[in-house]
C-alpha cells in the first residue's frame, strides 16, 4: 500500500529529483507547454500551481520564494509580470495536462504539460503561410520575366 507517501520519487536521488523538477518548471513556464511522461508531469504540476499562487501577488517575499525554485531571472520576471496576472481570477488549475499515447522506446505515457490559457498561434502561422505565397508568387513573376528578356534576345 502506498499510504503516508506525499510524493513520487520517480526513481532518482533527491538532488537529482529536486534539479528535475526545477529544470522543468522552468522550461514550462519559459514555454508554457511541454511534453513529458505522466509521472513527471503529475509532480511538475505541484510545484508550477504553487508557484503560479504566490505570482498573483507581487511582493518582495513571495518574488523571494519563488526565486528559491526558479533560478532564471527573466522568467522569474515572466512568472511574476505575465503569468501571474493572467491567472489572478482563477482559484487553481492553472495547468492541463493532455494525453498524447506512449513513447515508441519503452511505452511509456507521454502528455503535454501546458498552462490552462495556453493558445496556438494560428495568426502566426496563417501570416507565415501568406508571406511563403507572396514569395513563390514573387519568383513566378521573376522567372517569367527572365524567360521573356531572353526569348526577346533570341528573337533579335
Amino acid at each position: 500500500m502506498n499510504h503516508k507517501n506525499g510524493f513520487n520519487p520517480l526513481s532518482r536521488t533527491t538532488a537529482h529529483r529536486r534539479a528535475m523538477s526545477r529544470n522543468m518548471v522552468t522550461s514550462l513556464f519559459r514555454f508554457e507547454r511541454i511534453t513529458t511522461t505522466k509521472a513527471k508531469a503529475l509532480e511538475v504540476r505541484k510545484a508550477a500551481e504553487k508557484l503560479i499562487t504566490r505570482s498573483k501577488i507581487d511582493s518582495v517575499h513571495n518574488r523571494r520564494q519563488a526565486a528559491r525554485f526558479i533560478q532564471d531571472e527573466i522568467i522569474l520576471a515572466k512568472l511574476f509580470t505575465e503569468i501571474g496576472p493572467r491567472m489572478k481570477d482563477r482559484n487553481g488549475g492553472y495547468t492541463r495536462v493532455l494525453k498524447l499515447g506512449f513513447r515508441q522506446g519503452d511505452a511509456a505515457d507521454m502528455v503535454i504539460l501546458e498552462l490552462v490559457d495556453y493558445a496556438l498561434d494560428s495568426n502566426k502561422k496563417v501570416e507565415k503561410k501568406e508571406t511563403k505565397a507572396k514569395k513563390a508568387e514573387a519568383k513566378k513573376t521573376e522567372t517569367k520575366k527572365a524567360k521573356a528578356e531572353v526569348s526577346e534576345k533570341v528573337a533579335e
